[in-house]
């Protein structure tokens, strides 16, 4: 059965679109199936992938609502191995429309059922607030990586986030684990830089990934050409490093039990 990854952080421009791509880029490299659900109405990741919005036929609005299954709404990406459920503007209404709905929280994790026996990833990006549709994505997941910026405010809100996931773990998934926290945009150079990873690490201290990903040219201009950084530039610092972050998740998914968090005892 795949492996259900949401990527998330209420905080906007953080990196998760780049880092979901890029992730299921080289998982797809490797020989992986993976299957993205780009679960922000913003629909970074699916312009990101060079989808053309006009094409497309159905979105993971349609999954959500029950239109159509999520195998019928899959596109095929110019990537090996990767696949997309894509999104437009009209998800941005389906957190309000949850809210009546029996069993609201559980509609993403219902709908990719079938899908997990199919892909070995699937990676959410999930939207930039903690609203029904992050619940959506939380309690769909078996892991949540959480990449934020060495900045000092994005400190309260990874407490937040935490605090979400607790609440996701005593309701509605309680197999709910932290993959991994990954900074990105990050300048080696800056004192803030090891401050904030020092300050992370005495708080989370068996949740921070080893890999950084830093700042790097190419990582910003591969989206406007479609494609994840390894196909717009293999060489780059930021290509070298999602490399590094896959061979990290795939190690530790190798030796911690299933319902652990990285030398946690379980729960």
């Amino acid at each position: 059965m795949g492996r259900v990854i949401a990527v998330s952080n209420q905080k906007g421009g953080v990196g998760k679109s780049t880092t979901v791509v890029n992730l299921a880029a080289v998982f797809g490299a490797r020989g992986s199936k993976v299957l993205i659900v780009d679960f922000d109405p913003q629909g970074n990741t699916t312009t990101s992938l060079g989808i053309k919005k006009k094409s497309i036929r159905y979105t993971v609005y349609d999954v959500l609502m029950g239109d159509c299954t999520a195998f019928e709404a899959v596109v095929a990406s110019s990537c090996r191995g990767v696949s997309l459920i894509p999104t437009t503007q009209e998800l941005s209404g389906a957190s309000v429309e949850l809210v009546g709905m029996k069993d609201r929280a559980m509609k993403l994790r219902a709908a990719l059922e079938d899908a997990r026996e199919f892909y070995d990833y699937i990676l959410i990006d999930c939207p930039p607030t903690l609203d029904m549709l992050t619940i959506n994505a939380l309690v769909a997941a078996d892991s949540v990586i959480i990449p934020m910026q060495c900045e000092f405010l994005s400190l309260e809100g990874l407490v937040e986030l935490n605090n979400t996931i607790e609440r996701i773990r005593s309701t509605w998934n309680k197999d709910l684990v932290i993959e991994g926290i990954l900074f990105t945009m990050c300048v080696d150079r800056y004192k803030i830089t090891q401050q904030i990873i020092h300050e992370v690490k005495k708080h989370f201290p068996k949740q921070v990934f080893e890999t950084t990903i830093p700042r790097n040219v190419a990582l910003s201009e591969a989206p406007s050409f479609g494609q994840p950084v390894i196909y717009y530039d293999k060489k780059a610092k930021g290509s070298k490093a999602y490399e590094a972050l896959a061979k990290e998740i795939i190690r530790k998914n190798k030796s911690v039990p299933r319902g652990t968090n990285s030398g946690e005892e379980k729960r």
